[in-house]
């Protein structure tokens, strides 16, 4: 079966000087928007951006990808694509490398962040094998009916969640919104909120709601890992009452 190839009315024509470009397919689609995402953030990526940047008119873009939900689906699933882990012995093992495997698919493409929570579940391109994974993972456990409904989506919920808040974006005007954040952390009253004065020290920066930098320049490592073995302690708690 021959592969579909681009309306040819769609190709802007050449302009003096400027290099040919391959033809268009699916696959160099998804790349380009994953660059310019990467380059200018989600919010600049537009199908008439991304035409723009591969030198042809959105209609190019349409005859491959209907709307940008479902290339944003795709980008996604190119981001996640060796999400899943290699089988394990253990379901702990398993579980805890895709959460790690994701964490670090996300850092390097931080502006993808925001559509984890919106796109993993739902879109068009969910990764069966990761869903496979976690279910055999899970059922390994001790969960099954219900129950595993719930573990499956308590796991979906937590790979998406403290990934997607670590690598938040920021505003747009950066430098005021950083200083108006430090100043208000500096401003605590210790007498009415003296827990958080006396480890501002080890919040400040460190903490959600207590942030002016992102993962990209603040990286939450450890909390990380301790988000992990909490949420896994969780399940082995639940599974053992099973």
């Amino acid at each position: 079966m021959t592969s579909k190839t681009a309306n040819p009315r769609g190709r802007r024509k050449k302009t003096t000087g400027e290099e040919p470009k391959s033809l268009l397919n699916k696959d160099t689609i998804i790349a380009a928007a994953l660059a310019l995402i990467d380059r200018e953030g989600l919010d600049k990526c537009s199908l008439r951006n991304l035409a723009s940047s591969l030198g042809v008119y959105p209609t190019a873009i349409y005859w491959y990808v209907s709307s940008r939900e479902l290339l944003l689906g795709e980008v996604l699933a190119k981001v996640l694509e060796n999400v899943a882990p290699e089988p394990q012995v253990r379901w702990q093992d398993y579980l805890r490398a895709a959460m790690v495997n994701c964490h670090d698919a996300v850092r390097q493409h931080p502006n993808v962040a925001p559509l984890l929570g919106a796109q993993l579940v739902s879109n068009t391109r969910t990764d069966f094998t990761l869903v496979e994974g976690v279910l055999a993972a899970l059922q390994q456990a001790g969960f099954s009916g219900p129950s595993l409904t719930g573990a499956y989506n308590t796991f979906i919920a937590a790979l998406a969640g403290f990934t997607t808040l670590e690598f938040a974006p920021l505003p747009e005007d950066t430098d005021a919104w950083q200083c108006q954040v430090q100043e208000s952390l500096q401003a605590v009253d210790a007498e009415q909120h003296p827990t958080l004065a006396q480890n501002m020290h080890q919040l400040s920066n460190r903490g959600f709601s207590l942030r002016w930098q992102n993962g990209v320049q603040a990286a939450l490592d450890e909390s990380f890992g301790f988000y992990v073995e909490t949420f896994l302690c969780g399940l082995e708690s639940l599974a053992a009452r099973r």
